[in-house]
């Protein structure tokens, strides 16, 4: 596409590379955000005991606060769809799986290493929210930013990877293209 005075619309943000190239990074970076989030859950469960203490706080600063709150999640984000039979799970934790399988196709057409991240943000918060539902019928749910004496919904790093994720894909397909000096190959 020509813009007209030597530059060219690219439809790519950030650094590029090869389409197989940002597959592996993808990937990688799933794992690694899948494999942080079952470790933090694994911490607060078996290391901190966070079920039976039910509540930590962190910090505290005037009306901010985190605290380390346990919640197991039987819905999605914000507990809607919520319900304690085992096919509501399986339901969800199958939705979950037909989402990521999406978005490995999409990543596999990526042009742009940030929405490739992105992408796999998304992927690898899923599948540890996945695995959570298999192994205990709900999501491990424990961060809990609250101010004013509000408390916002408490989540995991799996939703957090998902949220940023989100965020991310929604201003890439928001921003206008980047302009590159046109190639003088």
């Amino acid at each position: 596409m020509s813009a007209g005075s030597g530059e060219t619309l690219s439809p790519r943000r950030g650094s590029g590379g090869s389409a197989p190239g940002l597959f592996r990074l993808g990937l990688i970076f799933a794992g690694f955000i899948f494999v942080f989030d079952q470790l933090t859950k694994w911490f607060v469960l078996d290391v901190l005991s966070l079920p039976e203490v039910q509540n930590i706080p962190l910090f505290s600063a005037g009306p901010f606060g985190l605290d380390l709150t346990m919640v197991w999640n039987r819905g999605v984000t914000f507990g809607l769809f919520s319900g304690d039979g085992p096919w509501n799970q399986l339901v969800l934790a199958g939705l979950a799986v037909a989402i990521a399988v999406f978005l490995l196709r999409w990543l596999a057409r990526a042009e742009g290493r940030m929405v490739a991240l992105a992408l796999c943000a998304v992927i690898g918060g899923a599948f540890g929210n996945v695995l959570d539902r298999l192994r205990f019928g709900a999501v491990v749910d424990f961060v809990d930013a609250h101010a004013w004496g509000w408390h916002w919904y408490v989540f995991n790093v799996a939703d957090a990877a998902i949220v940023c994720g989100v965020g991310v894909l929604l201003l890439d397909a928001l921003l206008p293209p980047r302009r590159t000096p046109k190639d003088s190959a």
